[in-house]
């Protein structure tokens, strides 16, 4: 089963946080997954992906617009209607808005007809209600995305189990 990851990265660390999702995903016996820029998506492995996780930094506590951009012309070729989505997010400092990117990209997902993820408290700890957040280490020296790469691991396992539930 092919799984997605398609994420929107202007430092790198986003494009981290997705790389770490895909080998999460990639746990769990049967899965493909490999993760995507937005300007170099194999269309073809995406359409036949069950499910498409997508991700992007913060952007004034907001999807970057490249992001946005992206969702609304070309996210549509890629029928992502009646598949499985998730959202994830960094950002530069704690509280800087990557809850707000993730129940954007969410928001995103349903009205293109995706069924969206989230483990929520359901698969015990660690808790991730909505996506994974990652904090860099820009602008606050003690954070760093390796703070946070079994999170996003976690998730993409978790995402990748849920995944073959649904549509194995």
């Amino acid at each position: 089963m092919n799984l997605a990851v398609i994420y929107d990265s202007k430092t790198g660390n986003t494009r981290q946080a997705a790389e770490w999702i895909a080998e999460g995903m990639q746990k769990t016996e049967g899965i493909q997954a490999r993760a995507f820029g937005i300007e170099d998506v194999d269309e073809g492995f995406v359409k036949e992906a069950h499910g498409i996780v997508i991700g992007c930094p913060s952007y004034a506590a907001l999807m970057t617009p490249d992001m946005r951009t992206w969702l609304l012309e070309s996210a549509s070729k890629l029928q992502m209607a009646g598949k499985l989505g998730g959202a994830f997010a960094t950002e530069q400092y704690t509280h800087g808005g990557g809850e707000n990117v993730i129940m954007s990209i969410l928001t995103n997902e349903l009205v293109m007809g995706m069924l969206c993820y989230s483990g929520g408290a359901a698969c015990g700890r660690p808790v991730i209600h909505m996506g994974p957040i990652g904090v860099n280490g820009n602008v606050e020296p003690h954070n760093c995305m390796d703070n946070y790469k079994e999170y996003f691991q976690i998730y993409g396992e978790r995402f990748s189990r849920k995944a073959q539930d649904l549509f194995a």
